[in-house]
């Protein structure tokens, strides 16, 4: 089949496209390559997607004319949209930059899927959707009006926005809440790239709440296999579904929601130690209370997305942890 997928040069997007075409389909991959952080890394990914089945497009997800003649001229059988402006704390400080890429931009990716008939629209969602909710683990079942940051506020209009063109326009759509994806390749200001950065530099490493927080972390291999599985699962409409029985994450439109992480809830302090005893390297630690915008705890149920496809996390936190600092000594020659 013929793909897009947006933010092909990112972590997760670069991931997903290497496998597709390994598959044998054909994916076209679109980035604007902002410098939110280091393009080398990005232009580095893009690199690695060596494919006779890739074609790199350099485009802006808020370009609505762009967009609209990329999907007329392209025909794309499915989408995979992970083109974002990511980052929480980045949000806090820079709201504006969320509004163009994560609203507008999806906007124009949702009016391409509908006027040239995709036949299913896959999208990140994330974790962070579930903002002030103590209960855990996390089920799409929970309510998740109650975000604490402006990205988390976007990846909940995302899947607002989808649900109105699933009911609309019978446009198959799936959202997946990301739980902190982790591993080679993956972002600069993500922590344990941030971590690694410092430890290996003799700099002391900012510790959040004093170390006392906890995160479902999951290794790229097990996000990436995950969106294999459930491209395959298109939505269908349920006649029987309604809002006083239904659950928030399905519809009787074409629509479902997904959480896709490890399954699992690690402390930030055993993530730290998996690291420390990859590197062989004692961290210096300056313990910090709690940032704006974060989270305790993320905690993922993901028996619905197991129940759809199978799927099941395989990676442990020290096996993903030594797989990254291996990439990292290679990528960086340190």
């Amino acid at each position: 089949m013929k793909y897009l997928v947006t933010g092909v040069a990112g972590f997760i997007g670069s991931a997903i496209t290497e496998r597709l075409t390994a598959l044998g389909h054909q994916v076209v991959g679109i980035d604007n390559l902002n410098d939110y952080y280091d393009v080398n890394l990005k232009l580095a990914r893009l690199k690695r997607i060596d494919h006779i089945n890739f074609e790199f497009i350099k485009l802006d997800l808020a370009d609505r004319e762009g967009m609209a003649k990329l999907f007329k001229v392209q025909q794309f059988d499915r989408v995979i949209n992970l083109a974002a402006q990511a980052g929480v704390r980045y949000s806090i400080d820079n709201p504006l930059a969320y509004a163009d890429s994560n609203l507008v931009g999806f906007v124009n990716v949702l009016e391409g899927c509908r006027h040239n008939k995709v036949k299913h629209l896959i999208y990140a969602s994330s974790s962070s959707v579930y903002g002030l909710n103590a209960k855990t683990p996390f089920e799409t079942s929970d309510s998740v009006d109650h975000p604490i940051s402006l990205y988390a506020a976007s990846k909940k209009a995302n899947e607002l926005m989808a649900h109105t063109y699933s009911h609309l326009y019978n446009l198959p759509t799936t959202g997946l809440r990301f739980f902190t994806v982790y591993g080679p390749w993956g972002r600069p200001d993500m922590a344990l790239f941030k971590f690694t950065n410092k430890i290996m530099n003799g700099e002391e490493i900012d510790i959040y709440n004093n170390g006392d927080m906890q995160r479902d972390f999951t290794y790229i291999d097990d996000i990436v296999e995950g969106i294999v599985r459930i491209q395959d699962v298109v939505p269908q409409k349920q006649a029987g579904w309604s809002v006083e029985t239904g659950s928030p994450a399905d519809s009787s439109a074409p629509y479902r929601v997904y959480n896709i992480g490890n399954g699992k809830c690690e402390k930030l302090m055993d993530y730290i130690e998996a690291l420390e005893l990859s590197l062989d390297i004692k961290a210096k630690k300056n313990f910090m209370s709690m940032q704006p915008g974060d989270v305790y705890k993320t905690y993922a149920d993901t028996s619905c997305l197991f129940e759809a496809t199978g799927y099941k996390s395989q990676t442990s936190i020290k096996k993903g942890v030594e797989n990254f600092v291996s990439w990292y000594r290679e990528f960086y020659g340190k």
